[in-house]
Formats: C-alpha cells, sequence, structure tokens
C-alpha cells in the first residue's frame, strides 16, 4: 500500500500539470487586446506636373514631387467577436510626411510638411484556435485621412510669388480601403507580439494659393499619389 505522505507530493502536482496542459486561451470571443508599437509609414507614391491656374493658366513641364518615409508610435485596439473574426480599430500620433521636388522642381529640395491623420477601422479574420500560439490573419477595412500643419518651403514660395510673397497650401481629405495581413504570436493568455502589413490606395490634391509682393494673386494644383505600406510591429496585452 502507498503510504499517504508519500502520495501527497505527487497529489499536489497534479493542479501544477494541469495548469500547464490548459489551452492559453489568449484571443477567444470576447478577447480585447490593446496593442502599442511603431508604424512605418513606405509610400509608393508619384504626382502630377505643377499646374499654374493664376495669373495665367500652364503646367510646368517635367514637374513632380515625391513623398518620403515616415515613422510614429501607434495604437490598435482589437475585439473578439468569435475566436476568429475581430475589429481592430488603428490610431496613433500622426507622423510628418516631407515632400521634396522631382525633375525641374528638384533643385528647390524640399518643397513641405505635413501631418498625416489616419485612424482605420479593419475587420479580420485569424486562423487557428482561440488558443493557438501563432494565429496568422488577413483583414479588409477603411481609413478616413486627413492633414494637418501644411507647410511649403521657402524656395518653393520664392520659385511661385518672387520674393517677399507669401504661400500656403490645402490638402483634401478622403476615405480610403485598406488590406491588411499579418500575425499574431501568443506568449501567454495575457501578453502578444504581433506584425501586420496593410496597403492603402491614397491619392490627396494639393492646392497652393499664394500672394506675391506686389499683390498678384498665384494659384497653383497638383494631385499627388501616395499608397503608402504601413508596417506595423506591435505588443498586446490582453484584457
Amino acid at each position: 500500500m502507498i503510504k499517504i505522505s508519500k502520495a501527497l507530493p505527487g497529489l499536489a502536482a497534479l493542479p501544477l500539470l494541469a495548469a500547464f496542459s490548459l489551452p492559453a486561451a489568449a484571443q477567444t470571443a470576447g478577447s480585447n487586446v490593446l496593442g502599442i508599437g511603431w508604424f512605418h509609414f513606405s509610400p509608393n507614391d508619384s504626382s502630377e506636373p505643377l499646374r499654374l491656374t493664376s495669373p495665367l493658366s500652364t503646367t510646368i513641364p517635367n514637374s513632380g514631387a515625391t513623398v518620403k518615409d515616415a515613422d510614429t508610435v501607434g495604437l490598435a485596439l482589437t475585439h473578439f467577436f468569435t475566436d476568429n473574426l475581430a475589429l481592430t480599430a488603428d490610431v496613433g500620433i500622426p507622423p510628418k510626411f516631407k515632400l521634396d521636388g522631382t525633375g525641374t522642381l528638384g533643385l528647390l529640395g524640399q518643397l513641405g510638411t505635413a501631418k498625416q491623420w489616419s485612424p482605420a477601422l479593419v475587420a479580420k479574420w485569424f486562423f487557428g484556435d482561440g488558443d493557438s500560439k501563432f494565429r496568422p490573419f488577413v483583414g479588409a477595412g477603411v481609413t478616413y485621412v486627413w492633414y494637418s500643419d501644411v507647410k511649403l518651403s521657402q524656395s518653393l514660395q520664392r520659385q511661385l510669388t518672387g520674393p517677399g510673397g507669401t504661400l500656403g497650401a490645402n490638402l483634401s481629405s478622403s476615405w480610403a480601403p485598406v488590406a491588411n495581413l499579418g500575425a499574431v504570436y501568443n506568449f501567454d493568455k495575457n501578453w502578444s507580439v504581433g506584425l501586420s502589413v496593410s496597403y492603402i490606395p491614397l491619392k490627396t490634391d494639393a492646392d497652393i494659393t499664394g500672394t506675391a509682393a506686389n499683390g498678384t494673386v498665384v494659384r497653383a494644383k497638383t494631385r499627388l499619389t501616395i499608397d503608402p505600406l504601413v508596417t506595423f510591429l506591435s505588443v498586446g496585452y490582453r484584457f
């Protein structure tokens, strides 16, 4: 017969073994996951030639602009409606984009800067079970994009209005679709790390208005195609 005193250590170990054998249940129906991390915006950009509309109508030949990469801090809140279907709200500190001249505007260097706001809602389908350690996903959603703190450089101002003039710009806002794919690795039932890539087909119209030193009003416009790939590396916490 096994003595009770010898059996107790084994019986005490059973709950511990059971705990290790239970699934992590990290991403199940009703779960919420808050992620914080790093957004990297990499534009696949192009632009139309700059068109003057006042005081005369003409197009500056071979003129263009390019948008540089940008980085910012991002937040993502994900709610799981089922073990596989979830909705993510993405927000972040608006990144500052720098616009450089190309072609005949290349000698001007930087043409301006602007901050981009682009909160998004993305529906996602997670593969695997709610207790899986590694969960790839695909998603689709929508974002509304607008711009603030649009500033044009002195070099562009002198080019369009001459010395002593003023120049400003407005970038149009728009809705845009979001295509998303990525994966999450769950360390335990609370903590995870995720990596995703999103593609956003995005265009904006730039309306430029200025006044020369002699009072002549100068207007110009162009269209920028940005189409960024957005990478998001984040750490998530389930609650």
